[in-house]
Protein backbone atom coordinates (compact mmCIF):
# COMPACT_ATOMS: atom_id res chain seq x y z
CA UNK A 1 0.00 0.00 0.00
CA UNK A 2 1.65 3.40 -0.60
CA UNK A 3 1.65 6.00 1.62
CA UNK A 4 -0.76 9.28 1.20
CA UNK A 5 1.03 12.49 0.41
CA UNK A 6 -0.12 15.68 2.29
CA UNK A 7 0.22 19.07 -0.22
CA UNK A 8 2.21 21.37 1.16
CA UNK A 9 0.58 24.31 2.05
CA UNK A 10 1.61 28.12 2.25
CA UNK A 11 -0.03 31.05 4.34
CA UNK A 12 0.35 34.56 4.23
CA UNK A 13 -0.98 37.27 6.11
CA UNK A 14 -1.59 41.58 6.82
CA UNK A 15 -2.92 42.65 10.19
CA UNK A 16 -3.57 45.58 12.84
CA UNK A 17 -2.48 44.64 16.28
CA UNK A 18 -2.22 46.49 19.73
CA UNK A 19 0.33 45.40 21.79
CA UNK A 20 -0.34 45.57 25.65
CA UNK A 21 2.81 45.11 28.92
CA UNK A 22 2.78 46.12 32.72
CA UNK A 23 2.42 50.14 32.93
CA UNK A 24 5.17 52.79 33.43
CA UNK A 25 3.48 53.24 36.48
CA UNK A 26 4.16 49.69 37.96
CA UNK A 27 7.46 49.22 36.75
CA UNK A 28 9.64 47.77 38.93
CA UNK A 29 13.33 48.71 40.03
CA UNK A 30 15.05 46.53 37.31
CA UNK A 31 12.80 48.44 34.41
CA UNK A 32 12.54 52.10 33.34
CA UNK A 33 9.50 53.59 33.30
CA UNK A 34 8.16 53.61 29.42
CA UNK A 35 5.18 50.90 28.28
CA UNK A 36 5.83 49.32 25.47
CA UNK A 37 2.50 49.17 24.02
CA UNK A 38 -0.22 51.84 23.03
CA UNK A 39 -0.65 52.83 19.41
CA UNK A 40 -1.49 50.43 16.02
CA UNK A 41 1.03 47.69 15.26
CA UNK A 42 0.88 46.41 11.26
CA UNK A 43 1.58 42.91 10.88
CA UNK A 44 2.73 40.85 7.97
CA UNK A 45 3.43 37.23 8.32
CA UNK A 46 3.72 34.36 6.39
CA UNK A 47 4.01 30.47 7.12
CA UNK A 48 4.95 27.12 5.13
CA UNK A 49 3.53 23.86 6.57
CA UNK A 50 6.55 21.18 5.49
CA UNK A 51 4.90 17.72 6.85
CA UNK A 52 1.17 17.10 7.44
CA UNK A 53 0.13 19.92 10.04
CA UNK A 54 3.86 20.96 10.68
CA UNK A 55 5.90 23.62 9.54
CA UNK A 56 7.60 26.84 10.10
CA UNK A 57 6.51 30.75 10.02
CA UNK A 58 8.25 34.15 10.47
CA UNK A 59 6.29 37.83 11.10
CA UNK A 60 7.42 41.02 11.93
CA UNK A 61 5.18 43.60 13.72
CA UNK A 62 5.99 47.25 14.27
CA UNK A 63 4.46 50.43 15.85
CA UNK A 64 2.73 52.28 12.89
CA UNK A 65 3.40 55.89 14.80
CA UNK A 66 6.12 57.15 16.66
CA UNK A 67 6.05 57.05 20.75
CA UNK A 68 7.78 59.28 23.38
CA UNK A 69 10.02 57.71 25.68
CA UNK A 70 10.15 59.42 28.89
CA UNK A 71 8.19 62.20 27.13
CA UNK A 72 10.94 63.57 24.60
CA UNK A 73 12.51 61.15 22.53
CA UNK A 74 10.58 59.56 19.94
CA UNK A 75 11.07 55.92 19.58
CA UNK A 76 9.10 53.08 17.78
CA UNK A 77 9.46 49.00 19.21
CA UNK A 78 9.77 46.34 16.00
CA UNK A 79 9.01 42.89 16.97
CA UNK A 80 10.38 39.73 14.39
CA UNK A 81 10.37 36.45 14.92
CA UNK A 82 10.73 32.46 13.53
CA UNK A 83 8.72 30.04 14.81
CA UNK A 84 7.63 26.09 14.70
CA UNK A 85 4.06 26.22 13.27
CA UNK A 86 1.42 23.59 14.34
CA UNK A 87 -1.66 24.25 12.05
CA UNK A 88 -4.26 21.50 12.50
CA UNK A 89 -7.76 21.93 10.73
CA UNK A 90 -10.88 21.78 12.62
CA UNK A 91 -13.60 20.81 9.98
CA UNK A 92 -13.77 22.55 6.63
CA UNK A 93 -13.83 26.06 7.42
CA UNK A 94 -10.96 26.39 10.38
CA UNK A 95 -7.75 25.73 11.40
CA UNK A 96 -5.79 26.18 14.68
CA UNK A 97 -2.68 27.85 15.01
CA UNK A 98 0.11 27.26 17.41
CA UNK A 99 3.16 28.44 17.03
CA UNK A 100 6.52 29.48 19.31
CA UNK A 101 10.59 30.30 18.31
CA UNK A 102 12.62 32.98 18.28
CA UNK A 103 13.11 36.44 17.27
CA UNK A 104 14.50 39.94 18.22
CA UNK A 105 12.93 43.56 19.44
CA UNK A 106 14.38 45.97 17.84
CA UNK A 107 13.72 49.50 19.30
CA UNK A 108 14.49 52.76 17.35
CA UNK A 109 15.38 55.73 18.71
CA UNK A 110 14.81 58.61 16.38
CA UNK A 111 16.91 61.79 16.24
CA UNK A 112 17.06 65.46 14.84
CA UNK A 113 19.78 65.00 12.95
CA UNK A 114 21.13 62.18 10.21
CA UNK A 115 24.38 59.89 10.71
CA UNK A 116 26.36 57.96 7.86
CA UNK A 117 27.81 55.10 7.52
CA UNK A 118 29.98 53.51 5.00
CA UNK A 119 26.93 51.84 3.30
CA UNK A 120 24.15 54.16 4.88
CA UNK A 121 22.55 57.22 6.56
CA UNK A 122 19.71 57.06 9.38
CA UNK A 123 18.38 59.57 11.71
CA UNK A 124 17.53 56.37 14.28
CA UNK A 125 20.05 54.18 17.02
CA UNK A 126 18.78 50.65 17.57
CA UNK A 127 18.53 48.75 20.46
CA UNK A 128 18.09 45.21 20.01
CA UNK A 129 17.23 42.26 22.07
CA UNK A 130 16.57 38.57 21.61
CA UNK A 131 13.09 37.21 22.48
CA UNK A 132 10.86 33.59 22.42
CA UNK A 133 7.36 33.98 21.54
CA UNK A 134 4.72 31.62 21.87
CA UNK A 135 1.30 32.18 20.22
CA UNK A 136 -2.00 30.91 19.19
CA UNK A 137 -4.40 32.08 16.19
CA UNK A 138 -7.77 30.79 14.68
CA UNK A 139 -8.19 30.86 10.95
CA UNK A 140 -11.49 31.28 10.01
CA UNK A 141 -12.69 30.48 6.09
CA UNK A 142 -15.64 32.69 4.71
CA UNK A 143 -14.28 32.64 1.16
CA UNK A 144 -11.82 29.41 -0.30
CA UNK A 145 -8.58 30.05 1.00
CA UNK A 146 -9.16 33.85 2.30
CA UNK A 147 -9.02 33.61 5.89
CA UNK A 148 -9.41 35.82 8.51
CA UNK A 149 -7.21 35.33 11.63
CA UNK A 150 -8.24 36.37 15.87
CA UNK A 151 -4.43 35.90 17.13
CA UNK A 152 -2.35 36.17 20.26
CA UNK A 153 1.61 36.25 20.59
CA UNK A 154 3.32 36.32 23.93
CA UNK A 155 6.54 37.72 24.14
CA UNK A 156 9.53 37.13 26.31
CA UNK A 157 12.20 39.68 26.03
CA UNK A 158 15.69 39.22 27.54
CA UNK A 159 17.22 42.40 28.91
CA UNK A 160 13.94 45.15 28.09
CA UNK A 161 15.43 47.55 30.34
CA UNK A 162 14.04 50.45 27.84
CA UNK A 163 10.78 49.28 28.85
CA UNK A 164 8.55 48.82 31.99
CA UNK A 165 9.26 44.86 31.90
CA UNK A 166 10.30 41.81 30.27
CA UNK A 167 7.33 40.35 28.21
CA UNK A 168 4.51 41.64 26.02
CA UNK A 169 1.72 40.23 24.71
CA UNK A 170 0.26 41.04 21.08
CA UNK A 171 -3.56 40.51 20.26
CA UNK A 172 -4.87 41.29 16.76
CA UNK A 173 -6.74 39.90 14.05
CA UNK A 174 -4.81 38.82 10.04
CA UNK A 175 -6.59 38.54 6.89
CA UNK A 176 -4.90 36.32 4.36
CA UNK A 177 -4.73 33.62 1.91
CA UNK A 178 -3.63 30.04 1.71
CA UNK A 179 -2.15 28.40 -1.17
CA UNK A 180 -2.25 24.44 -1.32
CA UNK A 181 -5.53 23.83 1.22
Amino acid sequence: MGRAVHAQQVDFAVGLSGVHSTSAADASGNFFPQDVGGGVFPTFSGDFLLFKHFGVGGEVSWRATRNLSNGFAPFRPIFYDFNAVYAPPLGKRAALELLGGFGGESIRFYQNFVTCGAFSCSNFVSSNHLLGDVGVGLKLYPFNNIFIRPEMRVYFIRNNFEFSDNHAERLGVSIGYTFGR
